[in-house]
């Protein structure tokens, strides 16, 4: 018996230096949601991008088709190696995204001036003639969720997330 209640002492003071260890080197208790900063850019963007999206649904189009529509508009051809680049999509999403603009007559595929082999994307009459009013839609998404802010803030906005673009080299458009 005493050889069991030394051993029991040794156990219970093992225990207990243990516990004091696990005390001293226990993880801090880690900070709310709502102190990092990704958290509030995620409650933000979200609500923000689902609001377009619905916008944009209302009028047949997607996401992915608004950036590849606005990104043929900047340019007079594009080939489907530069809508790739500047999309930073696959180029098998890429083609999707074509050719539901091509079923729905917003964009074509023609010859390349002078090519006989290269083809171009464009934007038809239609797509030419349904961009502004995406554009109207995707301004007034901004003021909706922005218009409250004095200009000065929504310009300090603009160029801390347009800061956070550049240091992280970060080059795909948002598409989803």
């Amino acid at each position: 018996m005493v050889a069991n209640a030394r051993t029991a002492c040794k156990t219970k003071a093992r225990a207990g230096n243990l516990a004091k260890k696990n005390a001293r080197t226990r993880a801090p208790t880690p900070p709310p949601l709502q102190a990092h900063l990704g958290f509030w850019l995620r409650f933000v963007s979200n609500p923000v991008s689902m609001r377009f999206q619905q916008l944009l649904e209302a009028k047949d189009v997607s996401v992915s088709e608004w950036v590849a529509m606005r990104t043929l508009w900047s340019r007079n051809e594009t080939t489907h190696a530069d809508l790739i680049a500047a999309m930073g999509m696959t180029k098998g999403a890429t083609s999707k995204v074509v050719s539901r603009l091509e079923q729905k007559g917003l964009a074509k595929r023609q010859r390349a001036g002078g090519q006989t082999r290269e083809q171009v994307l464009v934007l038809t009459a239609a797509g030419r003639s349904l961009l502004p009013l995406l554009a109207a839609l995707a301004d007034a998404n901004d003021e909706h969720f922005f218009g409250h802010l004095r200009a000065n803030e929504r310009r300090a906005l603009m160029r801390t997330l347009q800061a956070l673009v550049q240091h992280h080299q970060m080059k795909d458009l948002p598409t989803a």
